[in-house]
């Protein structure tokens, strides 16, 4: 005879059979194809800057900085074609096909060493970043057949995501080896095409699952609209990046215009839907400051990885310096189910933390690995050489940060956005990623050095770490910040849901 235990495992197995289908299945091939793609052609771009285009040190961090946060600065725009024009099937199709089209251009720039066409080729990329962000999360969230399923599934999308990028970091250096920088760019190509065929293929059932705009057709207004904000983005894009100094200006005013609106919506919302909306402006600050050191990895570590990383990762396996970012994904993947399954346990236990307190976890453990980074740069030795292993670790810790904020932040904002400007309020995460993106690496640069300058133990202990010392530092402090913001968020959770302000609930409490 079948005990309650028992029944209660199969029915808990038969929920995790039917959470998944073929839609949200071919969404995660997309994504895959997406973190293979983008993350392979974003690992080979500091070499290839800095070797065939000429480029310093400091212009090449810049370049490389923006390039992985100026896409979803873009998300602003893109949550706006979601919301207004195209709905998210339609954007999220668009924008595989603009990743596409970016990496042939991308193809035809190694070729010939063209600084121009590689600029518009990352342009075109980061643009099509920009439009996915929003889409995806809210054509991938309507696959489920309930809220709880998204929550509990959105982490393991984001370990395949990270399947793609582990791949595609660890790979593409030696991929450039081979079939050179060009050929590795039409390596993206492919795979971008790929995941544009799939959703192609999948049309007539992820319409249907998908909001109204999208089963409704879109007028010749809304599609000139479109394409000439399009033409508009990728033009100032282009702009951008051979402006890194105006450009990064450009970055802060347009993150800060993006604030300002959502602020404004706030004023003109109904007291409930305003407490909600503040609690995300204060995700979107915690998310900006943990994203500086996410940055970091394509930045600061990079560059210290290329100089003074050598050997093979436990004498096994071999590892190009600039490939350490695939260490990174590597333990993603490991910990997107080990979040979602421990922080389950947990709450069926009747232990529950908020998104923000779960924050300041993730700022724990970076204070750990760049705790890290620091002591192994304080210690080099005379032959200014730090072993993989060493990365591994950090990596470790920043990879389970980077899990906890990256999958758990935007299921907070869709759990508490109103539904008529969900687009726009999931992408506000990704104005937190473009502008610590642009803030991390200008600190950066301050670490920069001149063109054949010498490596040597002093530059390293002093330039490289001080500059993570302080990062450290830093870090502890966003902690406290992080555990303070939690309580403010629950009382203003807690107002919205009684229709009433905060100081209110404060006042009888008290």
């Amino acid at each position: 005879m079948a005990t309650f235990a028992d029944i209660n495992a199969k029915s808990l197995l038969l929920r995790e059979i039917i959470m998944w289908n073929k839609l949200n299945k071919s969404m995660m091939f997309c994504q895959a194809m997406f973190g293979l793609s983008f993350y392979g052609v974003m690992v080979i771009l500091t070499r290839f800057f800095l070797e065939d285009l000429g480029y310093s040190e400091a212009e090449t961090m810049m370049v490389v900085g923006a390039f992985s946060s100026i896409g979803p600065l873009f998300a602003i725009a893109g949550g706006f074609i979601v919301d207004k024009f195209l709905g998210a099937y339609r954007s999220l199709t668009i924008a595989y096909g603009t990743f596409a089209t970016g990496y042939v251009l991308l193809v035809l720039g190694a070729s010939t060493n063209n600084v121009p066409l590689s600029l518009v080729g990352i342009a075109l990329a980061s643009y099509a970043r920009g439009l996915m962000s929003p889409s995806y999360p809210s054509l991938y969230k309507r696959t489920f057949s309930s809220e709880e399923d998204f929550e509990n599934g959105y982490p393991v999308n984001y370990s395949v995501n990270n399947v793609g990028a582990l791949l595609g970091q660890y790979l593409f250096p030696m991929f450039v080896l081979a079939i050179g920088f060009h050929g590795s760019f039409g390596l993206s190509a492919l795979m971008a095409t790929f995941a544009f065929i799939t959703l192609v293929i999948f049309n007539k059932q992820l319409v249907g699952t998908a909001a109204d705009i999208d089963q409704a057709p879109v007028s010749v207004k809304n599609w000139l609209a479109f394409l000439t904000l399009s033409a508009a983005m990728v033009g100032l894009v282009f702009f951008m990046f051979s402006n890194m100094d105006i450009g990064q200006n450009i970055v802060y005013a347009i993150g800060a215009a993006a604030i300002l609106y959502f602020i404004s919506l706030i004023f003109k919302a109904s007291k409930p839907d305003a407490l909600k909306m503040g609690t995300i402006l204060i995700m979107t600050v915690l998310t900006t400051c943990f994203f500086v050191y996410y940055g970091q990895m394509m930045t600061s570590m990079t560059m210290v990885t290329i100089n003074t990383m050598r050997g093979d990762l436990f004498n096994l396996i071999p590892i190009a310096p600039e490939a350490s970012m695939a260490m990174n994904p590597l333990w993603c993947i490991v910990a997107g189910p080990v979040i979602a399954v421990t922080f389950s346990t947990l709450e069926k236990r009747g232990i529950n933390f908020s998104t923000a307190t779960k924050i300041g976890f993730a700022f724990i453990f970076t204070a750990i690995a760049f705790g890290i980074l620091t002591m192994a740069v304080m210690n080099v030795g005379t032959d200014v050489v730090i072993r993989p292993e060493i990365f591994l670790a950090i990596h470790f810790f920043q990879a389970f940060a980077e899990v906890i904020v990256g999958s758990l932040v935007v299921a907070f904002i869709l759990s508490v956005a109103p539904k008529h400007i969900e687009g726009f309020s999931v992408s506000l995460f990704s104005v937190a990623m473009a502008l610590s993106g642009i803030v991390g690496a200008v600190f950066s640069t301050s670490i920069a050095l001149e063109k054949g300058q010498a490596i040597t133990q002093d530059i390293v202990q002093t330039v490289y770490g001080e500059y993570f010392q302080l990062l450290t530092i830093l870090a502890v402090v966003m902690v406290a910040i992080a555990l303070a913001s939690s309580l403010i968020i629950r009382k203003m959770l807690e107002a919205a849901s009684a229709g009433e302000p905060p100081v209110d609930l404060v006042a009888t409490k008290s």
